[in-house]
């Protein structure tokens, strides 16, 4: 038997399912003003669901996606409210830790779009001070780039709080980052950097597969959350998600199955992306502790 930490899974793409609005660039984000009780009760499923670990809801509310869309004022209140609906839900569906968002700055799978690495640092700085006092841990999530991992990871352990990294890799080929690094030079990257966790996420599960021998290889803590699109192609900067398209084989069941390949690989923390709902993390739950795993928290 072993200890596996079970995690959310995607909260943007199943909140545009339950919510009256069209989606936009900033649809996620714009949510937690104007519907604020759907991500709230989300995050409260994901729980009684069995995730020991949430993310907040603040992935599309970085300072240069709102000041793309004319919205930079809403930055610190978009902050402050994802916490509080995290922890609400918390209050009313059991105990989880929190996780605060280190999402990319320009939007997901673009590692072509950058800016100096001083002033991606001074970014997640602004990011992880709005979230420091309101969450567990930090998560580094969809690094596309080793250089991108590198800063998101530096701001977030100023703090002192336990960080996770989480790279997206090409969907297809041998397994690299979505800028074409290897995995082997995304960690060396952090070296020198407290890392409590690394993970792959926000890809194809057959990606995540074939990259975690490799991932295990190199030690530490690690786990894995994938998505459940067919193609991410269709998604460019500035676009809204309605474009992609949700795989039809990857039921709640079959979800779980991937899943639990992944801890029989190594890895210690398993959950769900993008196109992945509570019923996913329901079935992982239950497929797990049939396995004779221990679902446990952030120690």
């Amino acid at each position: 038997m072993t200890s596996v930490i079970l995690t959310d899974g995607g909260m943007g793409q199943e909140l545009v399912r339950r919510s009256k609005s069209e989606p936009t660039p900033l649809w996620s984000a714009r949510v937690l003003i104007d519907e604020p009780e759907l991500v709230r009760d989300l995050h409260a499923e994901f729980i009684r669901a069995g995730a020991r670990v949430i993310t907040i809801n603040t992935y599309s509310a970085t300072p240069e996606r709102l000041a793309r869309e004319g919205a930079e004022d809403l930055f610190k209140p978009l902050q402050k409210r994802g916490i509080e609906l995290a922890r609400q839900a918390r209050d009313e569906a059991g105990d989880a830790a929190i996780a605060g968002c280190l999402s990319p700055l320009f939007g997901s799978y673009a590692p072509a779009l950058t800016i100096s690495f001083e002033d991606t640092l001074d970014i997640y700085r602004r990011i992880v001070a709005e979230q420091a006092d309101g969450v567990d841990l930090f998560l580094c999530e969809t690094m596309a780039s080793a250089e991108e991992a590198r800063a998101a990871v530096t701001a977030a352990s100023e703090i002192g709080k336990p960080v996770w990294v989480s790279w997206t890799l090409a969907d297809h080929g041998t397994p690299r980052l979505r800028s074409g690094e290897t995995i082997a030079a995304a960690v060396n990257a952090l070296d020198d950097l407290p890392v409590a966790a690394r993970l792959l996420n926000c890809c194809r599960p057959e990606a995540i597969a074939a990259a975690l021998p490799e991932l295990v290889a190199l030690g530490g803590q690690v786990g894995a959350y994938a998505n459940g699109f067919t193609s991410v192609e269709a998604l460019k900067h500035g676009g809204t998600v309605d474009v992609l398209h949700a795989r039809h084989d990857l039921d709640p069941q079959a979800y779980a199955d991937q899943a639990i390949g992944w801890v029989d690989a190594g890895a210690g923390i398993v959950g769900g992306c993008c196109e992945v709902g509570p019923a996913h993390i329901a079935a992982l739950r239950d497929k797990l502790t049939r396995a004779g795993h221990q679902i446990s928290g952030v120690s």
